[in-house]
């Protein structure tokens, strides 16, 4: 099968499902709530002639590896798969191991993308509490997923699947993670500083603030600072990310004025299943909205003050704390009729 047809086009983003369409994984990752299927590439070897190629020792290892191993890799084909220490950063850990051979006997032909899915959906969630000693945010950054056997290894009766956990971006680019996942937050948020891709109306993967652009992360807060004992409401926590958002994003702009940039505050809320995994930080982030308010507006160029100068002012000449930063960004890339500032929950 050619990468072009491994990619199936994706369906837009929701809170509990994200697509997964960074490069192409050995053996397929199957997301489990869309149609999207990887396979390993340049790490494989010989089938010159249209044969039948073998994985490479590296990648080899990497597909046999055990629960409780990381991978990673960095050419976009995956071609330089390997496993690596948990503690570094990596883009899947394997959770457990799964053998279809019972279902599907030697001989028997590879399963559809449904089948994939349904055998996905049965085996690798399960598992996922047990593995992590809690629950899974169904709401967080990370996600299961299935790696299986490639064409040739499935030819040869290899039966054995790898249920694993990652992260995808709002896009589906795979993200790396650190740490073991047992001991990761898994609040869905991006460190400040961090500009999310526009695509369409909506929100993309991470991109630097310079090319065109949805949200600008300006301050991750966390819920339990405020709420000690029990989940807050999702009005408590409107009340309180007003105030405390506002803040945030006039130290990261040093005063900005967003209304006259045409940009609006908004923040993340956390649902009580979140809450419940320990996941309860949430990002405060700007935009800009569309004239209609249909959607987004791209936004080009960091809104972050400039780093102060020796006397404790902005370098040199530079704008007003209320005009765009140095670098010319920090507004709308076409702003016509801009619309109001408003605070929203995002």
């Amino acid at each position: 099968m050619s990468s072009s047809a491994d990619r199936f086009p994706s369906a837009s983003q929701t809170l509990r499902t994200r697509v997964v369409m960074g490069g192409i994984f050995a053996g397929a990752l199957i997301a489990l709530a869309l149609s999207v299927v990887f396979s390993w590439g340049g790490g494989i070897t010989g089938g010159v002639g249209g044969g039948a190629g073998k994985l490479s020792a590296a990648a080899e290892e990497a597909f046999h590896s055990p629960p409780g191993s990381c991978l990673t890799w960095d050419n976009p084909d995956a071609s330089d798969a390997r496993k690596v220490a948990c503690t570094e950063p990596h883009l899947f850990e394997v959770t457990t191991l799964v053998d279809i051979g019972a279902q599907f006997p030697e001989g028997a032909p590879t399963p559809t993308l449904e089948q994939w899915q349904q055998i996905a959906q049965q085996k690798c969630t399960a598992d996922v509490k047990p593995y992590l000693g809690h629950n899974l945010d169904p709401y967080g950054k990370l996600t299961t997923n299935l790696l299986r056997p490639t064409a040739s290894q499935w030819a040869d009766g290899d039966r054995q699947l790898r249920c694993g956990l990652q992260w995808a971006g709002p896009a589906g680019k795979l993200l790396p993670t650190k740490g073991p996942a047992k001991e990761q937050d898994q609040s869905l948020a991006f460190e400040p500083g961090t500009c999310l891709a526009l695509q369409g109306k909506s929100v993309g993967d991470p991109v630097d603030c310079t090319k065109p652009h949805s949200y600008e992360i300006v301050a991750t807060l966390d819920l339990k600072s405020k709420f000690k004992d029990a989940y807050p409401s999702q009005d408590d926590q409107k009340s309180w990310l007003d105030t405390e958002c506002t803040k945030s994003a006039s130290d990261y702009t040093g005063g900005a004025d967003l209304d006259a940039k045409h940009l609006i505050l908004s923040w993340d809320l956390r649902e009580q299943e979140s809450w419940d995994a320990g996941s309860t930080k949430v990002n405060c982030k700007v935009a800009a909205l569309l004239p209609d308010k249909s959607g987004l507006q791209a936004v080009t160029g960091s809104i972050k003050a400039a780093p102060a100068g020796a006397d404790g002012g902005q370098p040199g000449d530079g704008p007003p704390a209320d005009g765009p930063p140095s670098d010319g960004g920090g507004g709308p890339t076409k702003s016509s009729s801009a619309p109001p500032t408003s605070k929203q929950n995002g």
